[in-house]
């Protein structure tokens, strides 16, 4: 807010006036609590630490935000390596071991090393994955590459997403940081307007070819809590009835950037790229497995082609409540040191949880391989 406006105005109209800039940066589709910028990031914390919190562990991952400009994405042909890839996945889990996370959807692998994998191991992972929805692997090196080596692994699933808004380690922009410092408490600010952090979305795609396999490891985490929640889009699909899957075939809906980035601008952020909108189909085909999934998420969606305003709202807000609400096709990712989750967030949606107080770091680095164009295939009455 311009100090001149603080100094001319009534102390009432000043807070009503404090209260709108703080929902433009923090309105109903972007919580604040996860917003990210220089401001920030305490980096003198970071790089000595504190007597509570020791310095990062990575510090070649601290996020940096250079307003250097990218072109818009042209379209390119996908390869999908999950489609014929072995279901036997004897390249992948050779002496690995699967542990179930729920009934329908995550898994836990131990033994197996992501970074070591033949092709033929990465396109059983694709598989892998698909299936699963989510899969955690411990005790992997990934965070110990050369960042060059682990996006590496990423692009063998496609070109690197970079993200218009988020910091990034300095020289690699196709880095995507999620960070918050040590001793940052504005947690406390935000459950002042806040009750709750959960924010349901899958991941960019408001691009016309969002990402696919995707790949999230931990740097530095609280002891507890930091979780992240996922849900199965695929089983989502698949509790509706008949007669209701079938009328959401063929509806389209907007997917947009642009509220993105006016929230970035809003909190002194910036923006690489210039915002954009793509029209995707509400119920998505996976490429590789055939399942049937709905591809809508409240941090992105904003409405159904061809239906007026509030025809529009009542559908998609019943849909979201459906997915919120389905923790039985939910499951809760729990990190630990030397973690990669892996996800296909073409069939899920994920919420990050803020329920951690004592001021810990938490920094994670994703690697975000785009896919294929969202399309969807003939309804059946048994799909």
């Amino acid at each position: 807010m311009a100090p001149g406006l603080v100094e001319t105005l009534p102390s009432h109209h000043v807070e009503a006036a404090a209260a709108y800039f703080n929902d433009k940066k923090q309105d109903s589709q972007s919580k604040e609590a996860f917003a990210q910028g220089a401001k920030t990031t305490n980096y003198d914390v970071e790089f000595k630490g504190t007597e509570k919190h020791p310095p990062a562990s990575y510090p070649n991952y601290l996020p940096y935000w250079t307003d250097e400009k990218h072109p818009a994405y042209e379209p390119f042909e996908a390869t999908e390596h999950g489609k014929d890839a072995d279901a036997s996945f004897h390249n992948l889990l050779k002496g690995g071991e699967v542990k179930e996370i729920t009934g329908n959807i995550g898994a836990e692998v131990t033994g197996v090393q992501l970074s070591k994998l033949s092709d033929a191991g990465k396109d059983e992972l694709a598989l892998f994955v698909a299936k699963h929805k989510v899969v955690a692997f411990r005790a992997q090196d990934f965070a110990d590459l050369p960042i060059d080596e682990a996006l590496k692994v990423a692009e063998y699933f496609g070109p690197s997403h970079i993200h218009p808004a988020s910091g990034a380690p300095k020289g690699y922009p196709k880095v995507h940081l999620v960070h918050r410092s040590a001793d940052d408490t504005t947690v406390q600010d935000f459950f002042q307007e806040r009750t709750n952090s959960i924010t349901w979305h899958s991941d960019v795609t408001y691009e016309m070819q969002p990402p696919g396999t995707t790949f999230l490891y931990l740097l530095d985490g609280p002891l507890a809590g930091g979780d992240t929640l996922f849900a199965n889009m695929a089983v989502a699909y698949q509790r509706l009835s008949p007669a209701f899957r079938q009328r959401l075939h063929g509806l389209k809906a907007v997917h947009s950037g642009h509220e993105q980035a006016a929230a970035a601008l809003a909190r002194g952020s910036i923006v690489r790229r210039e915002p954009v909108a793509n029209v995707h189909p509400i119920v998505r085909t996976h490429p590789a497995t055939g399942e049937k999934a709905l591809f809508v998420n409240p941090q992105f969606t904003r409405r159904i082609v061809g239906l007026k305003k509030e025809e529009s709202d009542m559908l998609l807000d019943f849909l979201y409540k459906h997915i919120a609400l389905g923790a039985d096709f939910h499951a809760r990712v729990k990190w630990e040191k030397g973690t990669v989750v892996v996800w296909d967030n073409r069939v899920t949606a994920h919420s990050a949880i803020l329920d951690w107080q004592d001021g810990s770091r938490r920094h994670l680095a994703r690697l975000t391989p785009r896919a294929e164009r969202p399309y969807e295939t003939e309804f059946e009455g048994d799909d």
